[in-house]
């Protein structure tokens, strides 16, 4: 997957979290659950994008470590509208399941980056 495929994958994501805050009761939990999640479920795509526009390869792994924390943090509030009762577990079995995908491509982007960065470490300090 390359980095426009997956910025539009998280923007989409990031649409299906909005969507999904719009049918929440107009209560305390509601309110209080949909504040959380947009936030968390809207900046992955927005920090990806910071990241592709990262200054150098540590400023870019820095970033999709962001990216994971609130990717990790969305799975997180969408567990606790289910279990609380807000919207039905089979409404959001698509939108998890996506929530997991997209976690695990970012952790396999970070995995690879930090590779690179060790073995360009490894390869300048053989040098000296």
């Amino acid at each position: 997957m390359n980095a426009d495929d997956l910025r539009k994958r998280l923007k989409v994501f990031a649409l299906r979290i909005i969507k999904l805050t719009e049918s929440f009761p107009n209560n305390i939990t509601g309110k209080t659950l949909g504040n959380q999640i947009i936030r968390s479920g809207t900046s992955p795509g927005a920090n990806y994008r910071s990241a592709c526009l990262g200054k150098s390869e540590k400023d870019f792994l820095n970033k999709l470590k962001m990216v994971e924390e609130e990717l990790d943090e969305t799975l997180y509030w969408l567990e606790l509208i289910v279990e609380s009762g807000l919207v039905k577990p089979n409404l959001l079995d698509d939108l998890i399941h996506e929530n997991q995908e997209l976690f695990k491509i970012i952790v396999s982007s970070i995995t690879t980056m930090k590779k690179k960065l060790n073995s360009k470490k490894i390869s300048s300090e053989s040098k000296s």
